[in-house]
């Protein structure tokens, strides 16, 4: 937990200094941390924002990329007791770790543990390295001489990684891309992200063929 805490420390800071970089106040990224706490929707936001998005383009696309917390919600829901400030909190916790964390326990007092303490971990790493981040980023003439603007495409590729073993997700992907890079020579700024939404029906199910009676 602390060697990943320290991973997304890294990535974090990457992120802060990315977006002071890309014209986006320090306050207000550092604010994304503390209030959406989802890797992969802030960097979407910042790319999309930098790319000139609208804000309305940039929150629905965070909203479709963070639909996946829906399903989290129903698997950890009966981690979160308690009063509803505390459940509030909770559930403001559940991202990709945390609840990989919990799922990997079979015990539901080791499951809450886990869901809670890798949560509060890597929310407190989170929100304050990319303040440290984007404070270093400020200091710095040309962060594209850092090759920052590569931890960008490279923060979103490792957030999805570990989820391309599976041949649908990887379908998913694929076809998604395709899509948007097809799409971004013809459509404003941001569009081709959502654009690359259809890639989800690739990792729908393929319809069964009815068995003909004999």
């Amino acid at each position: 937990m602390l060697s990943m805490a320290a991973a997304l420390a890294v990535v974090a800071a990457s992120l802060g200094a990315i977006a002071v970089s890309k014209g986006i106040p320090l306050w207000m990224v550092t604010l994304m941390g503390l209030l959406i706490f989802a890797g992969g929707s802030e960097f979407m936001a910042v790319g999309m924002m930098a790319a000139g998005a609208s804000p309305v383009t940039t929150v629905l696309g965070g909203l479709m990329l963070n639909a996946r917390h829906f399903p989290f919600g129903l698997a950890v829901g009966g981690l979160l007791d308690g009063s509803w400030p505390r459940r509030l909190f909770g559930s403001h916790i559940m991202i990709d770790e945390s609840v990989a964390f919990a799922m990997a326990r079979s015990d539901p007092a080791e499951k809450k543990r886990a869901y809670w303490l890798t949560g509060v971990v890597l929310y407190c790493t989170w929100a304050p390295s990319i303040l440290v981040g984007g404070l270093v980023g400020q200091r710095i003439a040309d962060p594209g001489a850092l090759g920052l603007d590569a931890a960008l495409p490279a923060g979103l590729l490792a957030l999805i990684m570990p989820s391309l073993s599976e041949h649908k997700t990887l379908r998913a992907v694929a076809l998604g891309a395709l899509a948007a890079v097809l799409t971004t020579p013809v459509l404003p700024a941001g569009l081709p992200v959502l654009v690359a939404l259809v890639g989800i029906a690739a990792a729908l199910p393929l319809p069964k063929r009815a068995r003909r009676r004999s």
